[in-house]
């Protein structure tokens, strides 16, 4: 069933052929930057983290004392390493763009991680509910960037103009450490474990209208929808707007760019963007079925998730 033990029965040639498009428009990835700190992890540390995450067991927790350069340094060092296991670079996510979210984590601003391309799998894949040391799901969206003019993207009528695609997505991270919460874990160390990026689940493409009138009324439903995390049964496991997150989903770019340049990385055309949590951090357990709505959203379809 491969390294992550997903089977895909449910997938619809849509999709895959969305996957498959992907990878082969992300391009040349670009060298992430390591640049040194006193409190950076060294790389026998991320040797046991990485040996931690491929037998899907608890790793140890940053130190408390990590700051954000330490985190950027640790970051950079781990994401070398996952894309010899995950394949190629494949865009970038946004965490901690949700207040609810940054408040667990004791943090008062996003983070950012890398996403690759085995990470991706399309809507109705099962996958094995303890994918992770600590398995989460929630409901996310991702953009796929079209010009590389997003990088000066300051509003979200701007990042419309350089995205061709939006795309349902339930994210389903792993917080990996031995204790994930306050204060052994927040937003620093959340940052140094590249976010948790774990596994995900695309659902079916909504092309980005090339009008400015469609475009406005496009932003206008995002800013606005509801989403909704349901399981098989249609009860509700969590809920949120679109303007949870940063006040429109479309920021969530705006920012990733800003803090992409300041580490010397820029949004590629072909790449995507995770947007970050539009619902609660839920406990990935087998035998649930996730399902994301986006009402309010035209054209989008459910996205969904078997964990067994």
């Amino acid at each position: 069933m491969g390294k992550f033990s997903v089977v895909r029965p449910g997938a619809t040639l849509v999709a895959a052929a969305a996957l498959a498009l992907l990878a082969a428009c992300a391009g040349a990835p670009q060298q992430v930057r390591v640049v040194e700190t006193p409190g950076c992890l060294n790389e026998a540390q991320i040797d046991g983290w990485v040996a931690a995450l491929k037998a899907r067991k608890p790793a140890t927790n940053p130190p408390e004392t990590l700051t954000e350069a330490d985190a950027a340094c640790t970051r950079a060092k781990l994401q070398r390493r996952l894309t010899q296991i995950y394949g190629p670079l494949v865009g970038y996510k946004a965490g901690l763009t949700n207040p609810a979210v940054q408040k667990r984590f004791a943090y008062d601003k996003p983070v950012w991680g890398a996403l690759y391309q085995d990470m991706l799998l399309p809507s109705g894949a099962e996958v094995a509910a303890d994918f992770g040391a600590r398995p989460l799901f929630e409901a996310d969206m991702l953009v796929r960037v079209k010009s590389a003019a997003i990088n000066t993207a300051k509003t979200p009528a701007e990042v419309l103009a350089h995205i061709d695609q939006v795309i349902p997505f339930i994210e389903l991270p792993d917080l990996v450490v031995e204790t994930p919460a306050p204060p052994k874990l927040v937003g620093t160390g959340v940052s140094a474990i590249n976010v948790g990026a774990r596994l995900g689940v695309t659902g079916t493409p909504i092309a980005v209208p090339t009008d400015p009138a469609g475009q406005a009324r496009l932003s206008d439903q995002l800013r606005d929808m509801q989403v909704r995390l349901v399981d098989g049964t249609g009860k509700e496991l969590g809920k949120g707007k679109g303007s949870d997150v940063l006040g429109h989903p479309l920021n969530a770019v705006v920012w990733l760019a800003g803090a992409l340049r300041e580490a010397g990385l820029s949004l590629q055309p072909g790449q995507v963007v995770s947007l970050g949590s539009f619902s609660p951090l839920v406990p990935a357990k087998g035998g649930i079925k996730a399902t994301v709505h986006y009402d309010g959203l035209s054209g989008a379809q459910p996205v969904s998730v078997t964990l067994r």
